[in-house]
């Protein structure tokens, strides 16, 4: 049984006597602690699983058959299994439980792989039932003789002691009758009439003729025929006490079916929830492999342009056709950073941000994005604290969230960014750790979303937009940047009346310094000198044009297409000044080829090349790192820093 089993999770949940899953391809059955306390099992190869035969040793022989047979109608495709039946516990005392389960797990229809479910102990209930035989038989018995014909029945004292009537050896039937609650039948029914009970025996409702007492009498006998006539004779006796117990047993019996519905709800949903988050993980695997592989060909497309538009005749049919084509890759580019923040594979930097500095400088930005239909309306309270996060990625989001926005609204109107300061406890219903949150939340005044909708809104992929019109990726983007900086993404919609999009991000400490996010390439290029530059990367393609790339800039190159491959060329010739190496290779990682770089050159410059977040933080020290695809004026950008911090 795995560690994260779902009976698990269910036995903290619901507290029930004893859950187990039965494997049926393998013959295994895995259960919590407390059905291998009540088989004689060790808990941990109950957890790791025993022969499915074990769910049978217990059993008390006089039960056991049945048991089997009821099994065996699951495993040959019966939906559901609800039997009583006699356990002996280790310390030989006999228990009555109450096993529920089903069998599912075959999307075909056939057989069922599996047969899970949960026993309760109902020993106290089947003692009650014991006691309302017992109560059934016990306390006074009053007699009567009812002859066909006559008004009046021939009683005994207790008959008239029961009922609440003076004591007398004959009454009237209507008399008799007078005690019944209304709706009741005939306690004694006049037989003159021709009605003539199918069952004599029944329990009626009375109310006791002295003091008003509400009771419950029971009623056996019989009736004889003579002649032409019939003669009713039998007893009466009160059940009060039985039919007060029965009552309470229904009242058990529903609770306990609730409670067994109840928690098979509960397993039914883990095991969907660990099946939504394995398909979850997998969807973001492939998404992140996908867009790795994707940021190599645009590196490869985007270099090979950017070399060839410095190389053709400054021809402007040219220029445009090239331009296109890298307004294309960029476009590429965008959608590779939306995939991997939704995978959560971003190489982030998380660092105190001003988020009212950060948005206000986005205005312009926004204002020219989304056209002269839309009006932008801002709230954003002066003296908040920073929060922790990537501002670029934070501005990424803003934008899609205001794009979105814009979407929703085909016909124009107002949209708002507001932020505000919520302080989160481990009783409020969000999954965020305790702690100081600043909000930040685009308003829209659109159609709105359904429920159903609403709950798909952040899967990957989906979306409402038509074909072409959208990846679906926006959403599970900003959800994946939200939480891979400790912050989360909630969504409120109310259908014709708009959208509320929030992004929660922590608050940073008290005391540290906000810093405004600055464009990489607005900083000022630094020359450097002709350099010695091993270059390595196992793509042929891209190793080909950073090479390129390096020696237009006046570099000497050598090439390299692995790891191994790099440290040959650096034995060779010692006197490499710099190393720019991949990172995802096989064999031996960028990071990898550094280690053993630096063990022969403890003081040579690294730049080191990514498109998919893998690299982690503070994992060397003076390493540059430079995203794919890059251009060349980043390329020479990323060589000044990591020459400049070499010369620290």
């Amino acid at each position: 049984m795995p560690d994260q089993n779902p009976i698990q999770a269910l036995r903290a949940a619901t507290g029930a006597s004893g859950l187990w899953e039965w494997d049926i391809p393998s013959a295994t059955l895995y259960a919590d602690e407390d059905f291998a306390q009540l088989y004689g099992i060790d808990p941990a190869l109950a957890k790791s699983g025993v022969p499915a035969d074990t769910f049978f040793r217990a059993i008390h022989p006089d039960d056991r058959a049945r048991i089997r047979i009821g099994v065996a109608g699951i495993l040959a495709g019966a939906e559901l299994f609800s039997k009583e039946f006699r356990i002996i516990t280790p310390e030989h005392t006999t228990i009555w439980v109450h096993a529920r389960g089903r069998g599912h797990g075959n999307d075909d229809g056939g057989e069922p792989l599996q047969f899970t479910g949960v026993l309760v102990d109902v020993t106290d209930r089947k003692k009650t039932e014991e006691r309302l035989r017992i109560a059934q038989t016990a306390g006074g018995i009053g007699t009567f003789e009812y002859i066909d014909g006559f008004a009046t029945a021939t009683i005994s004292r207790e008959f008239c002691r029961l009922l609440g009537l003076h004591p007398a050896l004959s009454l009237p039937v209507q008399t008799i009758n007078s005690v019944l609650q209304p709706g009741q039948p005939r306690l004694l029914p006049d037989l003159r009439d021709g009605v003539i009970p199918d069952d004599i025996d029944a329990i009626f409702r009375i109310t006791r003729n002295d003091d008003g007492a509400s009771r419950w009498i029971a009623r056996r006998g019989e009736i004889l025929r003579e002649g032409s006539g019939y003669r009713l004779i039998g007893v009466i006796y009160d059940v009060t006490a039985a039919q007060d117990t029965e009552a309470a047993l229904r009242e058990l019996n529903d609770t306990l079916e609730s409670r067994v519905q109840h928690e098979l709800a509960i397993r039914h949903r883990a095991v969907d929830a660990l099946r939504q988050a394995q398909k979850m993980e997998s969807i973001g695997q492939l998404t992140g492999g996908i867009a790795h592989d994707f940021n190599n060909l645009l590196m490869a497309i985007s270099s090979s342009l950017e070399l060839l538009k410095k190389r053709l005749p400054n021809d402007p049919q040219y220029n445009r056709l090239i331009d296109n084509a890298q307004q294309a890759t960029e476009r590429g580019a965008g959608l590779t950073q939306r995939m991997l923040a939704f995978a959560r594979k971003q190489d982030l930097k998380s660092e105190p941000v001003d988020l009212a500095h950060l948005i206000g400088g986005m205005k312009e930005l926004l204002h020219h994005t989304l056209g002269s239909a839309w009006t932008l309306a801002f709230d954003l309270p002066d003296g908040f604290p920073s929060v922790v996060a990537d501002a670029n990625q934070v501005e990424m989001a803003i934008v899609n969230l205001t794009v979105n926005a814009r979407d929703a609204m085909a016909d124009g109107g107002t949209i708002r960014v507001t932020t505000d300061r919520l302080q989160v406890t481990a009783d409020d219903a969000i999954d965020l750790a305790p702690g100081e949150y600043i909000r930040i939340s685009v308003h829209d005044e659109g159609a709105g979303m359904d429920a159903e909708t609403l709950q798909r809104a952040t899967e990957p992929f989906f979306t409402t937009k038509g074909v072409g019109k959208g990846t679906g990726l926006g959403l599970s983007m900003v959800d994946g940047l939200a939480k891979q900086m400790n912050g989360t993404f909630t969504l409120e919609s109310v259908p014709g009346q708009g959208t509320s999009a929030t992004l929660w991000l922590p608050v940073a400490e008290h005391g540290a310094a906000a810093i405004a996010a600055v464009p990489h390439d607005s900083a000022p290029a630094i020359t450097i000198g002709q350099l010695k530059i091993l270059a390595v990367d196992d793509d042929a393609l891209i190793l080909m044009n950073t090479a390129e790339f390096l020696q237009d800039l006046g570099h000497n190159v050598f090439e390299a297409l692995s790891g191994a491959e790099a440290l040959a060329l650096l034995d060779q010739h010692p006197d490499v000044d710099l190393i720019v190496t991949d990172q995802a290779m096989p064999n031996m990682t960028g990071l990898q080829l550094v280690a053993k770089a630096r063990a022969i050159r403890p003081d040579i410059p690294v730049l080191i090349v990514s498109g998919y977040g893998e690299i982690p933080q503070n994992s060397q020290t003076g390493l540059v790192k430079l995203d794919k695809p890059f251009t060349q004026d980043q390329l020479m950008r990323s060589l000044n820093d990591a020459v400049a911090i070499h010369a620290r």
